[in-house]
C-alpha cells in the first residue's frame, strides 16, 4: 500500500516533517539499534562527488543548513528534495531564491527556475514525487565534479538485501557530526507510482535534515535519494510497515527530467 507523504495514519510520528517544523526534539541516538555512523573524509567527498549542502532561510530570515543536495550530471544542476520548497498539502513554503547550495567550501545562487516532481495542481507531497532539479546561477569551479548522469536503475521490484552507503553532507539532527556516512541496507522496493519512479524501503539511519541523502551501491552509483523516515528519531529496529526509511529511486520521471536538463546545460 502507498504511504502518502500527506498520511494520517496514528502509527506515523514524523513521515515528514517540514524544514524548521520539528514534532520531536531531535537526540544524539541512531533511528535504529545499530549505529554504525561516522563523519564524512576526503575520500568520502572523492568516492562520491557532487555532495552539497542546501542552506535556507529560516522564519527569522537567517540562512540555516537545510538539508543534502547534489550537483549532478553537470557543473550547474542541482537534485534536492521537493519538501525544501513545498509543504505535504503541495503548497509552497519558500522559494529556491531563499536557498543557495553549498559545495566544496563555497556558496553558489540558484537562478530563480524550480522543476518539480509534484504536479503544479498537486494536493498531496509523496514519497515518488518528492523530487526537485535546479540550476545554479553560475556553473562550479571547474575542480568540482557533479555525480554522474544517473543509469537505468537494475534493482528489482519486491524484497531484497542490498547493501548500500547513505552518504549525507549535511548530517543529521541525530547525529553529533557535521556531516555522515554509513553502510545500511535496502529491503524492499515498492512497485512504481508517481512519474513511474519506486520508493525503496531502508534500514539507513535518517534525522531532520538528512532530507537529501544518497544511498550510493557498491560500485559507488547513486540509486536513490531520501525523502522521509517512519518515526523519526525513535531508536527502534528496523520494520518494512513500522519503521524503516524511505528514498525514492533515481528513475522514471525524474532520471528523464534530469537527461532533458542535461541536453541543454554546458
Amino acid at each position: 500500500m502507498q504511504i502518502k507523504i500527506a498520511s494520517t495514519i496514528s502509527i506515523v510520528v514524523a513521515l515528514l516533517t517540514p524544514l524548521g517544523h520539528k514534532t520531536l526534539e531531535p537526540t544524539a541516538a541512531a533511528l535504529y539499534l545499530e549505529e554504525h555512523r561516522r563523519p564524512m573524509t576526503s575520500d568520502d567527498y572523492r568516492r562520491y562527488p557532487g555532495a552539497g549542502v542546501l542552506f535556507c532561510r529560516d522564519e527569522a530570515k537567517l540562512f540555516k543548513k537545510a538539508a543534502t543536495a547534489w550537483l549532478i550530471g553537470a557543473r550547474s544542476l542541482v537534485m534536492m528534495n521537493a519538501h525544501n520548497f513545498r509543504n505535504r498539502e503541495g503548497n509552497e513554503t519558500r522559494s529556491v531564491n531563499d536557498c543557495y547550495l553549498q559545495i566544496s567550501g563555497r556558496n553558489y545562487d540558484f537562478d530563480g527556475d524550480l522543476e518539480l516532481g509534484i504536479p503544479s495542481d498537486g494536493k498531496a507531497l509523496h514519497i515518488t514525487d518528492d523530487w526537485a532539479l535546479a540550476h545554479l546561477a553560475h556553473p562550479v569551479e571547474v575542480t568540482v565534479n557533479p555525480q554522474p548522469a544517473p543509469t537505468i536503475s537494475t534493482l528489482p521490484t519486491g524484497d531484497l538485501i542490498v547493501t548500500v552507503t547513505m552518504v549525507s553532507p549535511a548530517g543529521h539532527g541525530n547525529y553529533n557530526g557535521s556531516t555522515s556516512i554509513e553502510p545500511c541496507r535496502i529491503h524492499q522496493v515498492d512497485p512504481p507510482t508517481e512519474g513511474g519512479i519506486r520508493r525503496a524501503r531502508h534500514d539507513c539511519n535518517d534525522g531532520y535534515g538528512g532530507s537529501g541523502s544518497g544511498l550510493f551501491d557498491k560500485g559507488g552509483h547513486l540509486v536513490a535519494m531520501q525523502s522521509a523516515s517512519l518515526d523519526m528519531n525513535r531508536r527502534l529496529a528496523f520494520d518494512r510497515e513500522l519503521h524503516y526509511g524511505s528514498a525514492l529511486l533515481i528513475e522514471g520521471e525524474l532520471r528523464d527530467a534530469i537527461m532533458r536538463n542535461l541536453e541543454k546545460t554546458p
